[in-house]
């Protein structure tokens, strides 16, 4: 994996992967990694983001429309902090 992520990203970034891709392959090292950098709470919120942010792409992808195809306020975002 780069360089340009930490390793709490990175075990952040296989948490992702593993929940996209492989949910039934969350064995100890994967646990492990996520314990060296995320308490119980902070890895419980990761992980319902990630399925939230999941199943909102997998909606979109059914109605057919691409990156900011979408109707939504002039200069709003859904993220905290985003910029428009």
């Amino acid at each position: 994996m780069s360089e340009r992520f930490t390793p709490r990203q990175k075990a952040a970034l296989r948490y992702t992967s593993m929940l996209v891709w492989d949910p039934e392959g969350a064995d100890d090292s994967v646990w492990a990694k996520l314990h060296e950098h995320f308490s119980d709470a902070q890895i419980v919120e990761l992980g319902s983001f990630i399925a939230v942010t999941l199943g909102q792409q997998r909606v979109i992808k059914t109605w057919h429309v691409g990156h900011n195809e979408l109707a939504g306020t002039p200069g709003t975002s859904l993220a905290p902090g985003a910029q428009t």
